[in-house]
């Protein structure tokens, strides 16, 4: 059973940063980032294989978020800068078997959750 530990959400202005972590207990193929927001569905927003070397964006956080990992530390990363109002919701990091899938229903592993907010 792999777990995952998200943190580092939080309130931040609108144009500002904020960096999230995942500490996770075993390898797994992919690890991504979801965010869901207040009545929406859960919304993929970044996935990177096990070396780095793949890594998909949604097209909504393309140049402005940033995913990375370090598997000494067991960590992966999600770099969000120039964030806007809209990106405001529950982060959620998961982690899947299968290579470069960015579907929710292809990850069997979900953390609990980190709120970020955004104040415009």
């Amino acid at each position: 059973q792999v777990q995952l530990v998200e943190s580092g959400g939080g309130l931040v202005q609108a144009g500002g940063s904020l960096t999230l972590s995942c500490a996770f207990s075993e390898r797994t193929n992919t690890m991504a980032w979801f965010r869901q927001a207040p009545g929406k569905d859960r919304e993929f927003v970044a996935s990177i294989s096990w070396y780095g070397d793949t890594r998909n964006y949604a097209d909504s956080v393309k140049g402005r978020f940033i995913i990375s990992r370090d598997n000494a530390k067991s960590s992966v990363y999600l770099q969000m800068s120039s964030l806007k109002a809209e990106d405001t919701a529950v982060y959620y990091c998961a982690a899947s078997g299968a290579v470069a899938v960015t579907t929710k229903e292809r990850y069997a592993y979900w953390g609990q959750g980190t709120q970020v907010t955004v104040s415009s």
